[in-house]
């Protein structure tokens, strides 16, 4: 990027705490290099938003290394959390292949390590410079499974443009925020694209709004989740819902959102059609591809509640990759991952994809659009992803289901968050 922002690596870390990764990822098909059924060729499946970073850490790698290659593909979300967990399963599985760090969904770092899946790569020297924090992220009993560039913001991401047009500035309070969709409306702009029909793409609105409606009066109500002495039913959840469908009433949303996939919304925002999108910064490099330049970007942290200090963001280490256990090329996907580890690689994969170094020999340079999002980071108003400590798979997918049904006219915010109290109690 031209601009760019430094920010202690320390204080950072220290900011942004443990974090997993929330299921940000589109489908983007493709593929590098050679055939599967070449000796020497690595299988490599990954997800969309790794596709900037991915793909140039495997072409440099492979230009040092003449007697590599690879095949290299991504999937949607979905196809991930099924179609590529039975083949980790059944042992047909690509050597070299996405995970989500952390717990809270069947193609997660925990999840995936107790059911033996994932290579141990808890030898090469980089997993000795995961901060504490982030430990949580990318080990199980002490052992690390998964490499991840770095860590993601979750925000509004809005055509300038739109906003110009309409004569609105960014909003800083919830009743701001109405104003501005009231006032984009009013020119003929759509305020937000919702692509609800993919179906990561239906928590990110709650996932930005309960910072600010839970964490931020209740620091630590993941702690009493476990304990069994707060629900999502009679906490600020219910307040994040309320205010979800409260956009939806006025109108502020795309028609038929349950109808609309990631790429549309993407679309949408890239041309100025709708103003804004909720989404994580790993993707903006696919909301920019949309726009006539990538300055017609821009983004900020979404207002949740009308008091200032209680605008909380959410941040999350972004999706990784892993080594299959089965792999028959085991030790060369290693050597792969080793290289990733350096922190020249990571620093441009990080910076590829719009988010925070994990760790660097110096500074971090963060991409000029999170510049609004760092005086939440230090000022410790930063909590990391709700599914990260979801004590199972079963949530995350109960709440795209209740999303869906609540933009359907389908059930109520009580009843999308009973159903979601009854997965979080099933055992891990």
């Amino acid at each position: 990027m031209a601009l760019e922002q430094s920010v202690s690596r320390r204080r950072l870390l220290q900011l942004m705490g443990g974090a997993a990764a929330v299921g940000t990822l589109a489908a983007c098909g493709g593929g590098n290099g050679g055939s599967s059924s070449s000796g020497g060729t690595l299988k490599v499946i990954g997800a969309g938003s790794q596709e900037a970073g991915l793909r140039k850490a495997l072409d440099d790698y492979k230009k040092a290394h003449s007697d590599f290659d690879f095949n290299l593909s991504f999937s949607p979300a979905d196809q991930l959390q099924t179609a590529l967990r039975a083949q980790l399963a059944a042992g047909n599985a690509p050597d070299l292949h996405a995970v989500y760090p952390g717990n809270g969904s069947a193609m997660s770092m925990v999840q995936l390590s107790k059911a033996n899946l994932l290579a141990d790569l808890s030898s090469q020297s980089w997993t000795q410079k995961i901060p504490t924090g982030f430990k949580g992220a990318f080990q199980q009993d002490g052992k690390t499974f998964i490499f991840s560039p770095g860590t993601s913001v979750l925000g509004a991401i809005y055509n300038k443009k739109a906003f110009a047009t309409a004569g609105v500035e960014i909003p800083a309070t919830w009743s701001e925020l109405l104003s501005v969709c009231d006032k984009l409306k009013k020119k003929g702009i759509v305020p937000i694209a919702l692509g609800a029909q993919t179906p990561w793409v239906t928590q990110l609105i709650d996932y930005a709004l309960v910072p600010g409606t839970v964490y931020a009066k209740t620091p630590d109500f993941d702690d009493k989740m476990i304990a069994g002495s707060a629900s999502f039913a009679d906490s600020g959840w219910a307040d994040a819902m309320d205010k979800y469908l409260e956009l939806q009433k006025k109108g502020f949303f795309n028609d038929n959102p349950n109808g609309t996939t990631y790429e549309q919304a993407t679309s949408m925002v890239g041309t100025g059609k709708a103003a804004m999108a909720i989404q994580v910064s790993a993707v903006l490099q696919a909301f920019r591809a949309a726009a006539p330049s990538p300055d017609d970007l821009g983004m900020f942290p979404f207002p949740a509640t009308d008091v200032a200090a209680d605008n909380w963001i959410p941040g999350g280490v972004v999706v990784g990759i892993a080594v299959s256990a089965k792999s028959k090329k085991a030790e060369q996907a290693k050597k792969f991952i080793e290289y990733c580890g350096q922190p020249e690689v990571v620093n441009a994969w990080a910076e590829a994809v719009a988010c925070v170094p994990v760790y660097s020999d110096g500074d971090a340079k963060v991409d000029p659009v999170l510049t609004s999002f760092l005086p939440y980071l230090k000022d410790n108003k930063a909590v990391p992803f709700m599914d990260q400590r979801w004590p199972n798979a079963e949530v995350q997918p109960t709440h795209f289901a209740v999303v869906q049904e609540l933009l359907g006219g389908k059930t109520t915010v009580q009843g999308a968050l009973k159903k979601m109290d009854e997965a979080y109690r099933k055992s891990a």
